[in-house]
């Protein structure tokens, strides 16, 4: 009779823990699935608008003389055309582009930004000023920054 109640309660304790495994598998799918439809959704504003992706470029650790071109992207948030006006680096080593025409409501934009990479052996944070007429904030500060790395010697 002890015998026959040790094997019953064995073959409960191995069915139940199948089922826990089956359904911690079916968990983690719905979990899965559930994370990869998650959107967001920019805050819309009455005018134009301009949300970055980022405010800060990080150029990390670069060689001297290197490709010192990078981009801000930004999305029109408003209901009405983003007009950039000006758009100025805070010194004459960053030098900041942007298009000259309208960019339409829920349009994606692109600030272009160099960095003059001669300037080497030395880390650097400058700033780019871009004046819009953006709702609310017609001016906008965005932020590069990185270290160049020492040029090499000459081999001689």
């Amino acid at each position: 009779m002890m015998k026959k109640i040790i094997t019953l309660s064995i073959a409960l304790l191995a069915f139940t823990f199948s089922n826990a495994q089956e359904t911690t598998k079916i968990t983690k799918k719905t979990t899965t699935k559930t994370t990869k439809t998650t959107k967001t959704t920019l805050p819309k504003v009455e005018g134009a608008g301009m949300v970055f992706a980022s405010e800060t470029i990080d150029y990390g650790t670069v060689a001297a003389n290197s490709d010192g071109k990078r981009e801000f992207v930004f999305t029109n948030n408003g209901n009405k055309p983003l007009i950039i006006t000006n758009a100025t680096g805070s010194c004459g080593c960053t030098v900041p582009t942007y298009s000259k025409e309208p960019i339409a409501p829920g349009a994606k934009g692109v600030i272009g930004v160099k960095y003059d990479t001669s300037r080497a052996g030395q880390p650097f944070t400058k700033t780019v000023t871009i004046t819009s007429n953006a709702a609310g904030t017609p001016s906008k500060t965005l932020t590069i920054k990185g270290n160049v790395l020492a040029a090499e010697a000459p081999k001689s």
